[in-house]
């Protein structure tokens, strides 16, 4: 009889214990990020800010007891280095889940890669729209916005600040961000303000020393608006030869990604001009910057890395708070010490969370709807760089395109009506 009570008893637990996982004595994650080449400006920053999060949370006991240990790949040494390490780190270094990448070209060879070795991939900085665009997921998840949302924002801003204007010119550098982004956003002006002429063209190099050429031929075009969706020291070198031969004098420059060359660019970006932070990424957030948790991170980031922190290190804050968010959200929901991978996939689905910035959450595609926040410079003395004025947040839902419609089909549809259904909060300062 004893015999058939315990028979029966293991029976009864098998079930459960088929659904749960080991409980491991650490949770073992990569990441990869630009440690070396010139998105190193983007990936120290998200490292750093990554090693004050594991520490934080491992003070406090790691998630139900289990600590984080960090891996990260430098995603400079090229893309067949970083698939070798990703798979590496993936398969034998014992990684319950990743977070990669900054490029958006790493992100495309990466996503299937993940799908394929079927391990949890967060994208927590990329921002080609293609990846939910023209594929189906179970592994990979996006826990920011993509170039459809941070575009859409800055034509917005643009035409809520600055309606009259009647020509504009493109500076991008020659790759695919800098041809996708401007498609993404003459696609949008040419329906939303149709009579807007485009006078000049341009895509130099990548990394290119000397923008000389181009600002002549911007001199002579004189543009109302002249927008650059480049990055790094690129961006930083248009930028400074730009104000030092007046060109910032006689055109508005929209800036969507110049949150991250602020401290950079110091008195060279002088006060007018727009720009974007690639999500609700400011370090004098107007909603958050009065928070105790914020503050705190600030003056830890602050201590340890001598910088303001730019916007990688706000992505960086909403994967960790993603990965965190999803593991308890499964060991909440199955009543389980440590979620199997099948819990730990199923939390994901249509998860909330909350970095650095506003709350987030994921929709039916993996997709992350993120708010955008967009200013104008201005030199105030209180730093030695420009600060943001006039900001609006965008709300991030009405940024995106409806599941299953590509960005560029779903802009030609709208028109100039768009910019007031938007949902937006403007601050002073």
């Amino acid at each position: 009889m004893m015999k058939l009570l315990t028979t029966s008893a293991l029976c009864a637990v098998l079930p459960l214990a088929a659904m749960a996982a080991d409980k491991p004595e650490t949770l073992k994650i990569g990441m990869t990020t630009f440690l070396t080449g010139p998105a190193s400006v983007f990936g120290v920053p998200a490292r750093d800010a990554m090693d004050i999060f594991v520490a934080n949370l491992n003070a406090e006991g790691g998630i139900n007891g289990v600590p984080i240990e960090v891996t990260y790949i430098d995603e400079g040494a090229g893309a067949e280095a970083l698939t070798s390490e990703f798979r590496r780190v993936a398969q034998s270094g014992g990684a319950e889940i990743m977070l990669a990448s900054i490029s958006s070209g790493n992100c495309q060879t990466i996503a299937p890669l993940a799908e394929d070795l079927q391990v949890p991939n967060l994208m927590w900085d990329c921002g080609t729209q293609r990846i939910f665009e023209e594929n189906e997921y179970d592994y990979v998840f996006r826990t920011q916005g993509n170039a459809t949302s941070e575009m859409l924002a800055a034509v917005a801003y643009l035409l809520k600040t600055n309606p009259d204007f009647k020509t504009i010119a493109v500076v991008n550098q020659d790759y695919a961000w800098g041809r996708d982004s401007w498609d993404i956003f003459h696609t949008a002006l040419e329906v939303m303000k149709p009579d807007v002429e485009v006078v000049g063209e341009f895509f130099p190099k990548f990394g290119s020393p000397d923008f000389s050429t181009e600002i002549s031929r911007l001199q002579a075009l004189r543009p109302d608006v002249i927008l650059s969706t480049s990055w790094g020291g690129d961006l930083d070198t248009f930028v400074q030869q730009s104000f030092q031969r007046g060109l910032m004098n006689t055109s508005t420059f929209v800036l969507p990604l110049a949150e991250s060359s602020l401290e950079r660019l110091g008195p060279s970006l002088p006060a007018g001009h727009i720009v974007g932070a690639r999500g609700d990424h400011y370090f004098l957030h107007p909603e958050r910057r009065d928070d105790a948790d914020f503050q705190s991170f600030m003056e830890q980031y602050k201590e340890a890395t001598g910088d303001i922190p730019v916007y990688s290190v706000f992505h960086a804050s909403q994967a960790f708070a993603a990965m965190q968010a999803a593991y308890e959200k499964a060991i909440a929901d199955n009543g389980v010490d440590w979620p199997s991978e099948e819990q730990l996939l199923a939390a994901f689905e249509g998860l909330e969370f909350q970095g650095l910035g506003r709350p987030l959450y994921l929709r039916e595609d993996n997709q992350g709807v993120e708010s955008q926040l967009m200013g104008t410079s201005a030199q105030t003395g209180d730093y030695p760089f420009a600060t943001l004025e006039n900001i609006m947040i965008f709300d991030g839902d009405g940024l995106l395109p409806p599941i299953g419609e590509t960005s560029i089909e779903w802009i030609k549809g709208l028109d100039a009506s768009f910019v007031d259904t938007l949902q937006v909060e403007t601050y002073d300062n």
